[in-house]
């Protein structure tokens, strides 16, 4: 059984931390060893990852190496479990995603983390704006018949589905998908408040990252980011990577939504953690500007991010104003309950998987530094070694 000693991030009192697979024990330490000890909280979640270090998850062609450099990749940044997202594209090029996916998790040593798939659309808005970077030729209307091919392909590990409320089929397609288990997540829509009542009767309990996805102009009121702020049925995730959202709409919204119902996501893309450039997601062409910016080739529209979930962290804390234990909580708990992701949602606590990241936080630059992470109790990244 491993043994780690650290301050808990959430009460800053000494902690030792015994684990395999699971934690075994968190035994507060009256007398902590000497010297300068590290944090240590629940390695961090990510429900929207588009791809990673050159990897893009979106395309059936993805080499499984690719993969697997960039799960390690991301195990630097704190991540420990996560969701990769296949966004709008022909039915062949998400059967053929959902497929290799699939055979990534089986097949890859860390193919664990991999949870489940998020399938973030092509039922979304067709309308410019609501729609993103998504391609427009292959948005349609939902259709349970094609999802139990997508469930098929992905031998079925999807565990979260987007669609736009605003068409006529979406109740019956949300409510067959949340018996089946899926969790359903409102998004790039442009839904009446009707019609988002009615997903969420129907079963929808998310909305995907919201405050994007969306026109560049809106009525004062009604809109439907209002209309999804104020219901206490939804949680919301926020990419906050400086770029997505202001300061201002970050801290309104987290207060709207409570810090119960905030989650952070990267909505990362292949390019993040590469080198600023030109890049082809799926048959999307992006640039990664050098400031970290992610936009449609010859244009300033916003193609994902190159968003690390560390930086995410930082960002909310001085963004949002919100305490490290807050941001770290929309990391990890909030996640890991919003999409069931089992004996993840207690936090440090005997009998969760030994997800963990041990880090440092500086306070006055609200920089969180990544030592050492654990997933399912191995150690799989060592600031002194590197990716293991």
């Amino acid at each position: 059984m491993s043994q780690l000693i650290a301050l808990d991030a959430f009460s800053r009192q000494p902690v030792e931390i015994r684990f395999d697979k699971t934690i075994g024990l968190v035994d507060p330490l009256i007398a902590p060893p000497p010297g300068d000890l590290p944090l240590v909280a629940p390695g961090w979640i990510d429900l929207q990852v588009n791809g990673f270090a050159g990897a893009d998850y979106c395309t059936p062609h993805c080499p499984l190496e690719a993969i697997d450099r960039s799960l390690r990749v991301q195990f630097s940044t704190g991540v420990t479990r996560l969701l990769p997202t296949v966004i709008t594209g022909g039915p062949d090029e998400i059967l053929g995603s959902m497929r290799n996916l699939a055979d990534a998790k089986e097949q890859l040593a860390h193919g664990h983390v991999m949870e489940g798939f998020h399938v973030e659309g092509p039922h979304i808005s067709p309308e410019d704006g609501p729609r993103g970077a998504h391609p427009a030729r292959w948005v349609r209307p939902p259709d349970l018949d094609e999802f139990q091919r997508w469930q098929e392909a992905a031998r079925g590990y999807i565990r979260m589905v987007t669609v736009s409320p605003e068409w006529p089929q979406a109740p019956r397609y949300i409510e067959a998908l949340v018996r089946k288990g899926v969790v359903v997540s409102i998004g790039h829509t442009k839904a009446t408040a009707d019609e988002i009542q009615d997903a969420v009767r129907a079963g929808a309990t998310k909305s995907t990252h919201l405050g994007n996805g969306a026109h560049n102009i809106l009525p004062r009121h009604p809109n439907y980011i209002w209309d999804q702020l104020s219901n206490d049925q939804l949680a919301a995730g926020f990419i906050v990577d400086g770029f997505h959202l202001p300061a201002s709409f970050l801290k309104a919204a987290i207060r709207a939504k409570g810090l119960e119902r905030s989650i952070l996501v990267t909505d990362a893309v292949a390019p993040a953690e590469c080198q600023p450039g030109f890049y082809r997601l799926g048959e999307v062409d992006v640039e990664l500007k050098p400031e970290g910016r992610v936009v449609m080739r010859g244009g300033e529209r916003l193609a994902g991010s190159a968003l690390r979930m560390d930086v995410a962290i930082g960002n909310t804390i001085r963004m949002a104003d919100v305490s490290l234990a807050d941001a770290l909580t929309m990391a990890s708990r909030n996640p890991a309950r919003v999409a069931r992701i089992a004996n993840r949602q207690r936090g440090l606590e005997a009998g969760e998987k030994a997800d963990l990241v041990v880090f440092r936080y500086r306070e006055t630059e609200s920089r969180v530094e990544v030592l050492e992470t654990y997933a399912g109790g191995e150690l799989v990244y060592d600031r002194d070694a590197g990716s293991l």
